[in-house]
């Protein structure tokens, strides 16, 4: 079927049962005139495809295409890449057919197709995306690097990582050469299941949608995208009731398309934007659904054989039931046999599936054991039945051994997916903090508010007014533009007390307003929201790799095989002693013999180990800990920043901002020449209007109260009331001098507003009696800024900037961690030697350029010690990615942010102790783990092998040994999960501080 309008066509095929699968391609050239890009005749008959290319071997046949096409009348440009198959062909579509194209490649000898999914594209070539990808059946890290090293092998494939705690793989990909279907076909090829997620992709949305009953609102809801212009994509699918449409961004939004897709049916669809989040919890939620569901048929059909073993003996009618031959078999035996072939090939299935493909791809990992145990169990079983049946003498059969072993084993994965869930307890709550749906308010052209509606709270715009309502949750970032309230900001920063909200006050997505209603406008949305930043930081930390986990990488390469070598050696040890007789007969089971006895410690060899709990111990850690950290207010961008904290030496603290509330303030002002004092401060507050830096903020708030008497809480959030300024004087040639001041002119004459080098550099003389003024305020904490004026030095200016009232406390906590605190500022000796001495840092670096902090950090790791950084400015984050551990201030800037490992969302030096603590912890709890996990198999698998048994007749019976294996993952899982009760260090404990009523 094919719809047309009047610039695209659209071609519909049915790929799957319910499935519908739309294709949009553009007509030659309507694309980029729509978009205004080309007028151009022969531009308006480009058309470039991708061809797939099957049969080439070497670089001669990729040679041999590209010359076959490039003779083509018509092709522009040719290019075949051997290693992925393809050839990349721009041609005029007025002088070829894409069959043209396809018929030259194969007369040159090879096979060729088109390429589904090639949207125009004569500009703008697509970027990478990374998608994400859940993948179930993973147990252990041996999975992990399967997965991961097929991942990285595919063609147009840049990076792949791999989370087992989360069973969440995260792939950068160029689709130009593979697609999200390729990946997950390759993920499930290796054996695993795989189901796309969700992409960086910014035109494209996923909708559920409701009022679809027949094929005739099917075709509605087609004829309705076919003619919605901007439209590129899109498929239904009708069993789940999903729309997935990708579309031209400059032409449509995201709430334009949903609300021309609800008014073009009438009402009749309802659309709703479906959160990535929700589908994966939902995933999560179903896959438990179906293990414990597994278990319990397992279980119900586990316990007759239990029945028949060990009840039955005791009760002679049902065991005489049970000897009561049936064709060449007792009863018993058919009744077994049933029962565990249905546990064993229908409820095991995934067991046996989930290691053929291991084996297939050359790996080994947990189901590869259960599977060789179970199979030995029950084969040998069946032999010993067929054996007794020919020859009449019955051998003992092990039926209720293999289907005990399923049933604990799924016992416990379903347990293992409770408590894996819980670790991923942070992320859930975060994303639970964003609304279902938000109020927008409606303007008239006049901006007059006319009416409000109800929307998606995902389908929000930068620039929508949104009405909150006492009670409510804050929709998305913005700033209020009406009201006033109080909002609890806890949930996101980690602060509890409630935060004043007024006209212009900037408010965060996912926060409580508590008392009267707000009018926001938003500004940041989607991806771009503080929540949403939270949510793939904490996500990307636990998706990342703690160097520790290197260990457990190791160790489960070569674990299988280990085990199976040593069953192997368990089984020849056994029997052989038995034949030389080195044991007595007695200790064979009745009717058995020395292979049977030898075959039983082997079993339980193989099911007893357990790569699972090696593979656990550090991604649940990590996992549970970012989600800690995150409820905390400390945001950790990965494992390897989380293990490096804990080894921590050094801390080094940037002075402003940072130990310092960053709230300058002017305490002085004096002057040394015969200007009067109010136009001292015009000239000055007039040089520093031009610059960004907190000190000539604090200059201009400072002269105008002297103007004017203003209230200082007039200039909130930094942000100046420009009205109150038009008394300055003009300013020409302004220039900001790093580490120095500023300078410019006015009334063309040089102001000259800095420190002593801008003086010096300047020709400018600074008075005794000057310098001794300077000196007093330095010693006082302040920092002394100089003013000259036509080659004059006019007077001095004397700026405070608090201390934060925990930075003491954190410094002098830090030293009884074993941490020395460093200071580095740009400021005067004198200023930073005062601050170090009202907060107790010995080391302080003064005068620093900086590119000067970087250097230092770097000087204190030159003997090894790992250096934290601490800072909030754009002028630390050189020295933030210099150090081991970049810890920025949540209130600094973007990029001292993005250069940071840490963000510490309170802007409370509090947290510094809190991340170097929880570091500690988890390190901690991931080493108990290993031990916890190793001691378990150097413990389980010498006992199941049957090393007490000669002295003390201790053996593991095979489904005894499945318990335990099962158990052990169940246990270090618990084990990460008790950081969940983390609680940060009370100072007055880590200091040692009694505090009487």
């Amino acid at each position: 079927m094919t719809c047309k309008s009047t610039f695209v066509a659209a071609t519909l095929s049915r790929t799957a049962p319910g499935t519908m699968d739309l294709q949009l391609t553009s007509v030659a050239g309507e694309e980029d005139r729509l978009l205004g890009d080309s007028d151009d005749g022969d531009s308006d008959n480009l058309r470039r495809i991708q061809v797939g290319v099957s049969g080439m071997t070497c670089a001669a046949c990729s040679n041999s295409v590209e010359s076959a096409l490039r003779s083509l009348d018509g092709v522009v440009t040719a290019s075949v890449a051997l290693l992925q198959n393809k050839a990349v062909i721009s041609f005029n579509s007025s002088l070829l057919q894409d069959e043209d194209i396809i018929n030259a490649i194969e007369d040159a000898g090879f096979e060729a197709e088109i390429l589904p999914d090639q949207i125009a594209t004569q500009s703008n070539p697509r970027r990478t995306l990374i998608g994400q990808f859940t993948i179930g059946g993973m147990t252990c890290a041996a999975c992990v690097n399967s997965v991961e090293g097929i991942l990285r092998n595919l063609p147009g494939v840049k990076k792949a990582v791999v989370a087992l705690a989360t069973s969440l793989g995260e792939v950068e990909y160029d689709p130009r050469f593979i697609s999200k279907e390729d990946i997950a076909t390759a993920i499930e090829d290796a054996g695993f299941e795989a189901s796309f997620v969700q992409s960086n992709e910014q035109d494209k949305l996923l909708l559920g949608i409701s009022g679809i009953a027949s094929e005739t609102d099917v075709q509605l809801l087609n004829d309705i995208l076919c003619n919605l212009k901007g439209v590129r994509q899109f498929s239904i699918d009708q069993t789940t009731q999903d729309l997935e449409i990708h579309f031209n961004p400059e032409l449509l939004g995201a709430r334009i398309l949903v609300d021309a897709i609800e008014s073009d049916s009438s009402g009749k669809l309802k659309l709703f934007v479906k959160n990535p989040y929700a589908r994966m919890s939902s995933k999560d939620l179903e896959e438990s659904a179906n293990v414990f569901r597994l278990f319990t048929v397992s279980f119900i059909l586990s316990v007759p054989l239990l029945f028949m073993r060990i009840v039955c003996p005791r009760i002679p009618l049902l065991y005489s039931l049970l000897l009561w031959r049936f064709g060449p078999f007792q009863l018993g035996d058919w009744l077994k046999l049933v029962l565990v072939s249905v546990v064993q090939f229908i409820i095991g299935k995934r067991f046996y599936v989930a290691a053929g493909r291991a084996l297939r791809n050359g790996s080994t990992n947990m189901d590869v054991l259960i599977a060789l145990g179970t199979f030995a169990s029950y084969f040998y079983s069946i032999y010993a039945l067929l054996y007794g049946a020919i020859t009449g003498f019955w051998s003992p059969r092990y039926f209720e051994t293999s289907a005990m072993l399923i049933t604990f084993v799924l016992l416990g994965k379903y347990l293992e997916s409770l408590a894996k869930g819980k670790t991923s307890d942070a992320i859930r709550k975060l994303v639970e903090l964003t609304p279902a749906t938000a109020t927008l308010l409606i303007k008239d052209t006049g901006g007059k508010v006319v009416g409000e509606r109800e929307i998606d709270a995902l389908l929000i715009e930068p620039g929508d007014l949104l009405k909150v309502l006492p009670g409510t949750k804050v929709p998305a970032d913005g700033s209020v533009v009406w009201g006033s309230s109080y909002v609890n900001e806890s949930m996101v920063t980690g602060e509890s007390a409630p935060v004043l909200k007024e006209i212009n006050s900037p408010v965060i997505g996912g926060t409580i307003n508590l008392h009267g209603s707000l009018h926001i406008e938003a500004n940041k949305v989607g991806s771009n929201t503080v929540l949403s930043q939270i949510i793939s930081l904490v996500e990307a930390a636990q998706m990342s790799k703690a160097p520790i986990q290197k260990f457990a990488d190791f160790i489960a390469s070569i674990f299988v095989p280990s085990v199976i070598t040593l069953a192997l050696l368990t089984l020849l040890g056994w029997y052989v002693a038995g034949v030389l007789g080195a044991y007595p007969k007695e200790w064979l089971p009745e009717n058995g013999n020395y292979f049977v006895f030898s075959l039983m410690f082997a079993i339980s060899v193989v099911v007893i180990a357990c790569p699972c709990a090696l593979g656990l111990a550090t991604p649940t850690a990590i996992m549970v800990a970012t989600g800690v950290g995150a409820k905390n207010g400390v945001l950790i961008k990965g494992g390897d920043a989380l293990e490096r904290a804990q080894k921590i030496k050094y801390v080094v603290f940037d002075k402003t901002g940072t130990l310092t509330q960053g709230k300058a303030t002017a305490t002085t002002a004096k002057v040394f020449s015969g200007m009067d004092r109010g136009d001292f401060l015009t000239l000055v507050a007039s040089a520093e209007s031009s610059s960004e830096h907190p000190l000539g903020k604090a200059i201009l708030d400072y002269a105008r109260h002297f103007h004017f008497f203003d209230d200082l809480s007039d200039t909130k959030n930094g942000h100046s009331n420009n009205k109150s300024f038009d008394w300055l004087l003009e300013v020409t040639d302004f220039s900001a001098l790093p580490g120095h001041g500023v300078q410019c002119f006015i009334d063309g004459k040089k102001i000259l507003v800095g420190n002593r080098k801008l003086m010096a550099e300047n020709g400018i003389t600074v008075e005794e009696h000057v310098e001794k003024f300077v000196v007093d305020l330095e010693e006082s904490a302040e920092t002394g800024i100089l003013v000259a004026y036509d080659d004059d030095l006019i007077g001095v200016m004397g700026i405070a900037d608090p201390l934060k009232r925990e930075a003491a406390v954190v410094i002098e906590g830090l030293k009884k961690m074993g941490v020395v605190p460093v200071m580095v500022t740009g400021d005067n000796w004198r200023t930073a030697q005062a601050v170090a001495k009202e907060v107790g840092i010995t080391d302080v670096k003064a005068e620093v350029m900086p590119a000067g902090k970087a250097d230092i950090v770097r000087s204190l790791q030159k003997g090894g010690s790992l250096v934290a950084m601490v800072g909030d400015g754009i002028n630390d984050s050189p020295a933030l990615a210099a150090a081991d551990v970049g810890m920025a201030i949540g209130a600094g800037t973007d990029i001292a942010i993005e250069a940071a490992d840490y963000v510490l969302m309170r802007s409370s030096l509090e947290d510094v102790i809190t991340a170097i603590d929880l570091s500690r912890k988890t390190l901690q709890r991931i080493r108990v783990n290993y031990v916890f996990a190793m001691a378990y198999n150097v413990v389980a698998i010498p006992v199941a092998a049957g090393l007490l048994f000669p002295s003390l007749k201790i053996r593991l019976p095979p489904w005894v040994a499945g318990t335990c294996m099962a158990l052990s993952s169940v246990s270090v899982v618990c084990s990460s999960l008790l950081l969940s009760r983390y609680r940060k260090p009370r100072l007055t404990t880590l200091l040692e501080i009694t505090v009487e009523d």
